[in-house]
C-alpha cells in the first residue's frame, strides 16, 4: 500500500471522462416512481426477520447561508422557526419506520447530514436524539460510529459538548478552501481559527475521529493557493480527509449560477492541484483509500481496507456495510437488502405526506440478478482495488469472462495501458489505475449507455 497511487498524466487525460461515484449500483439516476412505501415496509419486514443491524442517516436540510458550490438538498433560511415543523414530521417518520423493526436490531452507525444539522437548537438536538433512542436500540462499544457534519461557523464549544453528551463520536467538517478570495467567490467565508476551534473542542472532548472536506476546482483557485490550504489542514491532523473534484453543473444546481465560469481553474490547473495534493498527503503519512478519500494508517477505514471489510454506500466509504441503511428526512435514501428507496426531495411534499400519516417514499429501485452481480464487482473494485473472478462465479453461478464478454476487450486495453493486471481468475488495479477506478467500474455499468445527459462529475 506504500505505492497506492502512481501519477500518469497521459492516462489520466485519456480516461478522465464523466462518471458515477458509485455510492450505489445501480446509481440513484436509475431510481423510478414504481417504488413506494409498501415496498419499503416489505423490505423492513425482511430486515427484521433476518435480524440485520442498522445504520441510520438523518437529513437536516436547513442552512443559514448559501454556499454557491453546493449541490446538496437544502433549504436556505435565517428563520430558525422552520426547524420545528420539520422536526415534528421527522419524529413521526421515525415512529412509523421503527415499529416495523425488531428489538434485537441494533443501530451500529448514525450520521446526521444536511444542510447544516446544527441549524437545530440545542433543545431540538436533545429532543431528536431522545426520540431516536426511544424508538431504536443503539449499540454500545468502540466499533459504533455516531457522526455529524459540522459547519464551524455554526458550532461552538457548548455545541460540541452537547454533541458528545448525546453520543456522537465522529465529526465531519466542511472547509472546502481557506483562501479568503476563493471563500468570497463561493460565499463561504470561514477562518482557519474557526475550524481549529472546532477540532480542538473535538479532541478535548474525546471524539474518536475528525474528518475534513476540501474541494479542488473552485473559482480563483490556483495550485499555489490550494497548496497553502492543504498545508494548513495537514497541520490540524485530521484522521480522514476528503478531496472532492468540483463539478460545475449550473443547469442542475441553481446556486452554482452565481459562480463566474471564467474564474474556474483550467483543467490542467485542476490536475496540478490534485497531483500536488496527493504527493503532499502521502508525504504527511496519509493513505489513499479511494474515490477522493485519504486516512491515517491507524484509522478504521485504512484498517478495514487492509482486512478486506471496507464497504461503500450512500454515506461513502464505511466499515458498516453489513448494516441495512435507513434514511430519514427529506430526500434521504435507504438501502435495505436489494431495495433502494428515496424520500421526496421537496420539503413541502415530504411534510405533507407525514401530515397524512403516510411515509414520504417517492422513488427507488429493486435490484435484479444482473444488478447484484455488477454491484458486487463494482463494490470490490471501489473498496479493495481487486477482484476475485472465481468468487463472483461461485456466488452467482456464472462464467465471468462469458458474462462480461462485451467488456473484456476494454479490460484488455486497460491492462495494456497499465491500469490493471488482468489474469485468468483475478483483476488487480495497479497504482497508476487507482485514481481512475471509476473509469474501470463504468465498464461494468449496464445502465451508462442509456444516459442521455451529463449527470456526473469527471473521474479525476
Amino acid at each position: 500500500m506504500l505505492d497506492a497511487i502512481r501519477w500518469d498524466t497521459d492516462l489520466i487525460r485519456r480516461y478522465d471522462g464523466a462518471g458515477p461515484r458509485y455510492t450505489s449500483y445501480p446509481t440513484a439516476v436509475q431510481f423510478n416512481g414504481k417504488i413506494g412505501s409498501f415496498d419499503l415496509l416489505h423490505a423492513l419486514r425482511d430486515s427484521r426477520q433476518a435480524h440485520r443491524p442498522l445504520s441510520l442517516y438523518i437529513h437536516v436540510p436547513f442552512c443559514a447561508n448559501i454556499c454557491y458550490f453546493c449541490g446538496c438538498n437544502k433549504v436556505v433560511t435565517r428563520d430558525r422557526g422552520r426547524a420545528l415543523p420539520y422536526l415534528e414530521r421527522l419524529e413521526k417518520e421515525i415512529e412509523m419506520i421503527a415499529c416495523h423493526l425488531g428489538p434485537e436490531q441494533r443501530v451500529e452507525q448514525l450520521h446526521f447530514g444536511g444542510g447544516t444539522p446544527t441549524f437545530l437548537s440545542h433543545g431540538q438536538l436533545r429532543r431528536l436524539m431522545s426520540h431516536l433512542r426511544r424508538h431504536f436500540q443503539f449499540a454500545e462499544g468502540s466499533s459504533c460510529d455516531y457522526s455529524i457534519e459540522i459547519d464551524p461557523r455554526e458550532a461552538d464549544w457548548p455545541t460540541m459538548g452537547l454533541l458528545r453528551e448525546l453520543g456522537f463520536n465522529r465529526i465531519s467538517i466542511g472547509v472546502q478552501d481557506l483562501d479568503p478570495e476563493v471563500q468570497k467567490a463561493i460565499n463561504r467565508v470561514q477562518s482557519l481559527d474557526q475550524t481549529r476551534a472546532v477540532i480542538d473542542a473535538a479532541r478535548t472532548l474525546q471524539f474518536r475521529s475528525v474528518s475534513i472536506d476540501l474541494i479542488y476546482g473552485l473559482p480563483l483557485q490556483t495550485p499555489e493557493r490550494f497548496d497553502k490550504t492543504l498545508q494548513a489542514i495537514i497541520e490540524l491532523q485530521p484522521d480522514r480527509l476528503s478531496l472532492f473534484n468540483y463539478a460545475h453543473l449550473p443547469e442542475r444546481f441553481a446556486p452554482q449560477r452565481r459562480i463566474e465560469a471564467a474564474q474556474l481553474p483550467a483543467p490542467a490547473a485542476k490536475l496540478s492541484m490534485l497531483q500536488q495534493s496527493i504527493e503532499t498527503l502521502a508525504e504527511a503519512g496519509y493513505r489513499y483509500i479511494g474515490m477522493d478519500h485519504f486516512a491515517l494508517p491507524d484509522d478504521d477505514l485504512a484498517i478495514a481496507q487492509e482486512d478486506g471489510t471496507l464497504h461503500r454506500n450512500f454515506q461513502g466509504y464505511t466499515t458498516h456495510g453489513h448494516c441495512d441503511l435507513i434514511g430519514l428526512g427529506v430526500s434521504a435514501i435507504s438501502q435495505i437488502g436489494d431495495l433502494y428507496c428515496q424520500n421526496s426531495t421537496d420539503l413541502a411534499t415530504y411534510q405533507s405526506a407525514l401530515n397524512s400519516a403516510q411515509l414520504a417514499t417517492q422513488r427507488g429501485l429493486r435490484c435484479n440478478d444482473d444488478d447484484r452481480i455488477r454491484r458486487l464487482v463494482i463494490q470490490n473494485l471501489m473498496c479493495d482495488f481487486e477482484l476475485d473472478m472465481t468468487q463472483i462465479e461461485r456466488t452467482f453461478g456464472i462464467v465471468f469472462r462469458d458474462y462480461f464478454a462485451d467488456t473484456w476487450p476494454t479490460l484488455e486495453q486497460m491492462a495494456r495501458d497499465g491500469l490493471i493486471e488482468l489474469g485468468e481468475t483475478r483483476l488487480d488495479v495497479l497504482p497508476v489505475g487507482r485514481l481512475l477506478v471509476r473509469a474501470l467500474c463504468m465498464q461494468f455499468d449496464h445502465y451508462l449507455s442509456q444516459q442521455t445527459e451529463q449527470r456526473f462529475s469527471r473521474v479525476v
